[in-house]
């Protein structure tokens, strides 16, 4: 990554959380306006102040939207003059592939994409029975600073806007859609926020992307709330902001360790917000929203995969409550060099099996692409090691 032009605060929590001066993004060009930054009205707006009718602007929405394109000559109902200034104004170009890997039998793809400013994030688009699913970044790096996570390690360069976030989706929408991804034309009908970023550290333009995906066709692509996932390390006041939005996403917690003594070194935010404070926000979210909270558990070898710490936290969900939590082991996706590694599958069994005797509904997460740099952050950091630009 180049150097920083100036640091500038990660959105603030709320005056009395503000995140310590690690987790600062360094301000880089801001992203061109785009169609997705906007609410119907004001794609509207911007239809007149260019001298066309506000009506253009839906035309424009369905096009992106549902027909998954921002190619002026795809437009066929709108008079060529209109296509050009109507795109110009509302769909300028944000994201260029860079490169593309295929794995599992081209069932997942995983895309590295240049932004306006040259920086880079990923994306990955999985085929799985009876739905297909997006794993999208939310920030240019990570200032979460995870020892694990290969992009925590990047530390963080920008927030993405709505649009630049909304634009991975279309993008995997039309991959599905054109047949690319499963050999016959599908539908992108899942979306989750594990890519590279701390979600919730970037809330404004992450909520903007999340009404986006799940408005009515044409002001967003209608995906429901149900199969969107926004995750996150445990910013504890911006769980319960989410949970007051009204909009009843999965929220998945990154938890990996269930003692304080562990969690601080795993997760360096872990010193802010405590196990107990972030199970309490994640049990309100259930609370008011209704939905399942899923619980993510990476299994690190000899450091956090151990019986009795698997029956912590069984205990530290059950003391919260039944039924409202599901766990998610994650077998460690290890990244070059790194001292972690993935925990033995007898040990993974033993985690497993402690878990679900306890009453914990616990699913091990099928992991993808570990032949093609599968850990978030993996391909950009190998790009620009190399020197790609």
């Amino acid at each position: 990554m180049s150097e920083p032009v100036t640091a500038a605060p990660v959105e603030s929590l709320d005056p009395a959380h503000r995140l310590p001066l690690t987790f600062t993004a360094r301000r880089r060009g801001k992203a061109p306006r785009h169609l997705a930054d906007l609410s119907t009205d004001e794609r509207r707006e911007v239809a007149v102040a260019a001298g066309l009718p506000a009506y253009r602007a839906d035309q424009l929405s369905r096009h992106y939207f549902v027909h998954l394109t921002r190619d002026p000559e795809a437009m066929t109902d709108l008079p060529a003059a209109v296509r050009d200034r109507l795109t110009e104004a509302l769909l300028p170009p944000l994201v260029t592939e860079v490169r593309t890997l295929t794995a599992d039998r081209g069932a997942t793809i995983k895309t590295l994409w240049r932004l306006h400013d040259a920086t880079t994030v990923e994306s990955v688009l999985m085929a799985y029975p009876g739905r297909n699913t997006v794993c999208i970044s939310s920030e240019v790096g990570c200032g979460m600073a995870c020892p694990f996570c290969a992009t925590g390690q990047m530390g963080l360069t920008r927030n993405l806007s709505a649009a630049e976030i909304v634009e991975q989706v279309r993008l995997a929408a039309a991959t599905c859609a054109d047949g690319t991804l499963t050999g016959e034309p599908s539908r992108l009908s899942n979306v989750v926020f594990m890519g590279m970023g701390e979600p919730l550290a970037n809330y404004n333009a992450v909520m903007g992307a999340v009404r986006r995906l799940t408005d009515p066709a044409p002001r967003g692509f209608g995906i429901s709330a149900r199969s969107v996932v926004v995750s996150t390390v445990g910013l504890v006041p911006q769980i319960d902001r989410l949970a007051a939005e009204g909009i009843p996403v999965t929220l998945a917690v990154s938890l990996h360790a269930p003692d304080d003594a562990l969690r601080d070194d795993l997760i360096p935010v872990n010193s802010r917000w405590k196990v107990g404070e972030l199970l309490d926000a994640a049990r309100r979210y259930f609370e008011t929203t209704g939905r399942r909270v899923s619980i993510e558990y990476a299994l690190i070898k000899d450091i956090n995969d151990q019986k009795w710490r698997a029956q912590l936290l069984a205990d530290e969900l059950n003391r919260r409550g039944r039924g409202w939590v599901h766990v998610n082991p994650i077998p460690l996706n290890p990244t070059p060099g790194s001292m972690w590694t993935a925990s033995t599958r007898a040990v993974e069994a033993t985690f497993v099996d402690t878990l679900t005797k306890a009453g914990i509904t616990t699913t091990v997460r099928d992991t993808r692409g570990s032949d093609i740099d599968g850990a978030c952050g993996q391909l950009a950091a190998q790009v620009l090691e190399g020197g790609e630009r």
